[in-house]
């Protein structure tokens, strides 16, 4: 027998699914089975993995360098939690820092990175700035600027073009906060990289399409922003065809994780794929750390649930996060947020 439900006992439905996996943040229990999940302790754990609670570092050979796009991650994971709002204040202050904003972006005039230009002002936009006076730079005026004739934001840099589908998405992303919008020709540019199979690449031109989870999932949500909802429901069924039976997304031949799976979660969320979405989140919630971790590790969102890393946690942390609320970069916002970094509550 087939039963059939009506829309509203379906709604029903997922909102119940929907709270049996979200343990409220007023509970005092933890983590303790499959599908249980404390978004804002994953968020207050990335909080405090900030060093001088303001950026993110990275080391190459020995060297300590500043990470300003996952510094950004953090920001907006932040936005989409709605707490530590005085973390995301402190990161957006150091990563527009003049020094460290143009060893970002670049100096606007022998360099200037697309990608990072519209991911900044992105970020400002989020946390209600001014994108157009960022300690005196216009952010929109420069990343126009890199916009070609065919709609392709690209870099201007003497180390060569590094522009890829982020770029593109963050640049639509960024410029539909303005008055003027995002150029149809942007969105009609990235919706012309589209695979035959429906999904994105991460770079256009290439012999051979091929399909890229988090570059789709970061294109459908550019495009529905842009008024392409079209062109951006084809990437949604690929990244619906892609789903393993668990859940989670892989990306680029490697094993599932929370990276892949976060982005993708909040492209299917923002597209209007609840269930896809739901299966994501159970996936997610999976790969949080619990209270049987050390007191330091609880609430972090690890890789791919082998053994727990903390040098993939932070990006792994921000882009779950991201997943696990749902929220698309087009409505992210941190006028309701809070401040201070939630533990995972344990007895």
């Amino acid at each position: 027998m087939v039963v059939r439900l009506g829309r509203h006992r379906l709604l029903a439905l997922l909102c119940g699914i929907l709270a049996a996996l979200t343990l409220s943040t007023s509970t005092n229990a933890a983590p303790a089975q499959a599908g249980a999940v404390r978004t804002d302790a994953a968020a207050g754990w990335l909080a405090r993995q900030l060093v001088d609670g303001e950026r993110f570092e990275a080391v190459f050979d020995g060297v300590t360098y500043p990470d300003q796009g996952l510094t950004l991650d953090a920001v907006f994971a932040f936005a989409a939690a709605g707490v530590a709002d005085d973390f995301g204040a402190q990161a957006l202050a150091w990563a527009t820092r003049p020094d460290v904003r143009d060893g970002y972006i670049g100096d606007g005039a022998t360099e200037a990175y697309a990608g990072a230009t519209a991911k900044l002002a992105l970020a400002v936009a989020v946390r209600g700035g001014d994108p157009t006076d960022v300690g005196g730079v216009d952010l929109i005026a420069r990343l126009r600027s890199l916009q070609d004739p065919a709609g392709r934001f690209t870099d201007r840099s003497a180390w060569g073009d590094f522009s890829n589908a982020f770029s593109q998405s963050f640049a639509i992303l960024a410029l539909d906060r303005t008055a003027q919008g995002a150029p149809a020709v942007a969105a009609g540019w990235l919706a012309g990289t589209r695979c035959p199979d429906g999904g994105y690449p991460l770079l256009p031109e290439q012999p051979l399409c091929v399909s890229d989870v988090d570059a789709t999932a970061v294109a459908v949500q550019a495009l529905r922003a842009a008024g392409s909802p079209a062109d951006a429901a084809a990437g949604l069924r690929w990244l619906v065809s892609v789903q393993r039976t668990d859940g989670g997304f892989t990306n680029a031949g490697g094993v599932a994780n929370a990276n892949s799976t976060g982005l993708a979660a909040q492209a299917l969320r923002d597209g209007g794929r609840p269930l896809a979405w739901l299966r994501a989140r159970v996936f997610l919630a999976d790969l949080q750390v619990g209270c049987a971790a050390p007191v330091a590790d609880r609430g972090a969102v690890d890789f791919d649930g082998g053994v727990f890393d903390p040098g993939t946690a932070p990006r792994a942390t921000a882009q779950a996060v991201l997943g696990l609320v749902g929220t698309g970069f087009a409505r992210l916002s941190t006028v309701t947020a809070t401040t201070g970094a939630p533990t995972l509550p344990c007895r």
